[in-house]
């Protein structure tokens, strides 16, 4: 057991008053009045003029594929260092997930090697804005333009991330989020999907409720999926969502406590690059080198810290092995990360607790 969790959320709100709502209401299920709060107040929140709920974020990315059209013959480049759902949610449709390397300063997908890999099947690009930090949006844009591309935004780890004063999300055609357990706000389970487009968003309500018309009772035009969010998830996100202000200042001052105490040892810490403003959804690291690594997680988990590594590049996975591939960027990237214990109510007694124990597995 854990004394120091990789991350626990932060419930200090409305989350029990609302639920408590949806009980002596009966409204649990996929209606309610915390719905359609919860959804516009997202959309506001995030700089978006439409915001459909879902239950969960890689559905929310399925769906967002979906209503773009994509499907079985299409290919859509996504990077290769990101968390396997953003890659399974292409494949679900039926199209073909381009891998792409990673930056070596952001850590975010590059985009000379994503315009390397445009074919003439090319659909979509779907930037994943890793642990927090945006990726290059202006020239991901301008790529997405030129070459006539849909441009998707995973933002399931940025939500509070800002790009050149604007919130990620906002700069494609389409963008979800997830609000699983660890995430900044989170309804335990849920996702959602925004857009600035009504007919995309038309599209994916149409879609996410089981292709059911709106003007005629069990007719269905489409086949769709029951992709709802249920009223009681949309309770517990709103009342998250009042307190996200406060909750993004605390995980940037617990990234700027460990950047205190960690200025002198020998690691990296995911800074930000350029006119951004990172979410530090998690405080992650790099070590120098990769046989580092598990031996520094295994001195913190001894002291009862728990941490967990970065995502292994999907490509390296066995279902998406293609012609012996090699990302240099990502894959030194991910044999050295560490993501440390970063949840809000972390207290900086417990940061330096941390701190201490990588100083001494690194004689400092």
């Amino acid at each position: 057991m854990y004394t120091i969790p990789i991350y626990q959320p932060s419930l200090t709100g409305n989350e029990k008053k609302y639920v408590n709502e949806c009980l002596d209401s009966t409204w649990i299920s996929s209606k309610g009045r915390f719905l359609a709060e919860f959804e516009g107040k997202f959309a506001a929140y995030t700089d978006a003029r439409y915001a459909a709920s879902v239950c969960n974020g890689t559905v929310a990315l399925h769906l967002a594929l979906l209503v773009l059209g994509i499907g079985p013959g299409d290919e859509v480049i996504v990077p290769s260092l990101t968390y396997i759902s953003s890659v399974n949610a292409i494949t679900y449709t039926g199209a073909i997930p381009v891998l792409v390397d990673s930056l070596e300063d952001t850590w975010q997908m590059a985009p000379e090697d994503v315009r390397n890999k445009i074919t003439s099947k090319t659909r979509a690009i779907m930037a994943v804005h890793l642990y927090g930090h945006p990726c290059e949006m202006d020239v991901l844009v301008a790529i997405a333009r030129e070459n006539r591309l849909f441009l998707i935004e995973d933002c399931a780890e940025a939500f509070g991330a800002f790009y050149h004063n604007k919130h990620v999300g906002s700069f494609g055609d389409i963008a979800t989020y997830s609000f699983f357990g660890n995430k900044t706000i989170t309804c335990g389970e849920g996702g959602m999907v925004v857009t600035n487009d009504r007919d995309l968003y038309d599209r994916a309500v149409h879609f996410k409720g089981q292709g059911l018309v709106n003007n005629r009772e069990y007719w269905h035009d489409v086949i769709g999926y029951n992709y709802r969010m249920t009223n009681i998830c949309a309770a517990i996100g709103l009342a998250q969502l009042e307190q996200a202000d406060v909750l993004l200042e605390k995980k940037r001052l617990i990234a700027e406590w460990y950047m205190a105490e960690m200025g002198n040892l020998p690691v990296s810490i995911h800074h930000e690059h350029g006119e951004v403003r990172h979410s530090f959804w998690m405080v992650s690291i790099l070590v120098e080198r990769p046989e580092q690594r598990e031996a520094l997680r295994g001195a913190l988990a001894n002291a009862g810290i728990e941490t967990r590594p970065f995502f292994y590049p999907v490509h390296t996975m066995p279902m998406y092995v293609q012609n012996n591939q090699q990302l240099p960027i990502a894959e030194h990237l991910a044999l050295r990360g560490i993501n440390l214990p970063s949840w809000p109510n972390l207290k900086r007694e417990q940061v330096y607790a941390i701190c201490e124990v990588i100083r001494s597995f690194y004689g400092a």
